[in-house]
């Protein structure tokens, strides 16, 4: 995926791990740097360090403290995400953490790390339904909603687009089976028919037998689940060559650039549409962000950059609100900062912000993906936008409403 113009993984270890000094505040930054999404990730970390750079460049945490993001690659996977949790809160000792990337990931991690050693954690990208039932002491936010609310929304648009049967194949982790789950009950319970649901492993040569019997019963499309460096690429080649399926629905672990360049525009265009939680592109804080980060050289309507920023700001003023790098007092310090009332904070205003608290003064967080408000859960309700190739064969997003 080529979303950068000047930013890489590289530079986003750079960022993000700057020298140390007595005065570093860390915040862990877990994220899937390899793996099936490693391109996905890299505006993500950018929307992170963006985050922290707006504050340390606007006086810093606390006394002035610099707030130094360290990063640990969960590579998209659970065993790697209990590892790269352990790496950041038992050795770098960070005091929480914006992560990790993938559902199964973060279920990982947090279940045998975060929720023990009592480390409150955001994810910007880890969207399983599974999560919002986690028994987590107050421990677990994210910023990218529930794959409860994606899947309604990619299934009404389903059959808003006039596909009233189709077959639905998953991969075999977290965030794509839990998907897959939501969005054909919705779909049924909408009035489509699912014709077949079948699980796929990842990383095979070949579909082809599943897609055979994926394409029995007469389904007018095929409904996808799964990261495009996995298996979704592959399976969409296969259905087009064997002509299985042409047509295509998706979730956000398949958009990328890579797909159209692996497939061809012209073959895709008209026959695939993607759902990706996104953000309102006429709104104040969303143009703040985007105008700071395309400045960095990275597309602001990439995905979950946006919520990579919001995620590691709100961590900033949860520990500002706290007052102290205290890990136990930074969760309700999170709520009060993300939910009103309180005077609004947008994108790049630190200084602000710290003004506010400093003077007793209650904050509420409009980030650059919209209203964050917490519920009971730790989760938000989010924005949905719907991904086409364009005439001029890029991607092209429409906000659901």
């Amino acid at each position: 995926m080529k979303y950068l113009a000047k930013f890489s993984l590289a530079a986003a270890f750079s960022l993000a791990s700057m020298t140390a000094s007595a005065a570093d505040i860390k915040v862990g930054s877990v994220a899937g740097v390899t793996g099936p999404i490693a391109e996905l990730v890299a505006p993500i970390l950018a929307g992170r360090n963006l985050a922290a750079e707006h504050v340390n460049a606007q006086g810093g945490l606390l006394q002035g403290d610099t707030m130094k993001m360290v990063v640990a690659d969960s590579a998209c996977d659970p065993k790697a995400g209990v590892d790269a949790g352990g790496k950041v809160v038992n050795i770098e000792q960070v005091v929480a953490i914006v992560g990790a990337s993938c559902s199964g990931a973060t279920n990982g991690m947090v279940q045998s790390v975060t929720i023990p050693a009592g480390v409150v954690s955001v994810s910007d990208s880890a969207t399983a339904p599974s999560i919002t039932d986690l028994k987590d002491n107050d421990l677990v936010y994210r910023v990218a909603p529930s794959d409860s609310y994606q899947g309604r929304a990619l299934a009404s648009h389903v059959l808003a687009s006039g596909i009233k049967k189709v077959a639905v194949t998953y991969a075999t982790d977290d965030y794509n089976a839990g998907l897959a789950e939501v969005f054909a009950r919705e779909f049924k319970n909408m009035g489509g028919t699912v014709t077949a649901n079948q699980a796929h492993e990842p990383k095979k040569a070949s579909y082809r037998g599943e897609l055979a019997t994926l394409a029995k019963g007469g389904p007018e499309a095929l409904a996808l689940f799964a990261y495009y460096g996995s298996s979704g690429i592959t399976i969409i080649r296969n259905s087009i060559e064997n002509g299985l399926f042409g047509k295509f629905y998706a979730a956000d672990g398949m958009f990328d650039k890579s797909v159209i360049e692996q497939i061809g525009a012209d073959v895709l265009r008209g026959n695939i549409d993607i759902s990706q939680s996104s953000s309102d592109y006429d709104d104040v804080s969303y143009k703040l962000f985007a105008a700071a980060i395309s400045a960095k050289g990275v597309n602001p309507k990439a995905p979950y950059a946006a919520h990579g920023y919001d995620a590691t700001f709100l961590m900033a003023l949860a520990i500002e609100k706290a007052g102290s790098a205290d890990r136990g007092k930074i969760a309700a310090a999170l709520r009060s900062v993300s939910k009103g009332p309180g005077e609004v904070i947008r994108p790049g205003e630190w200084a602000k912000a710290k003004k506010l608290i400093s003077e007793g003064k209650d904050v509420n967080y409009e980030g650059a993906t919209g209203i964050v408000d917490f519920d009971e859960n730790g989760d938000v309700s989010g924005i949905y936008g719907i991904n086409t190739i364009g005439a001029d064969g890029n991607w092209q997003t429409k906000l659901l409403k």
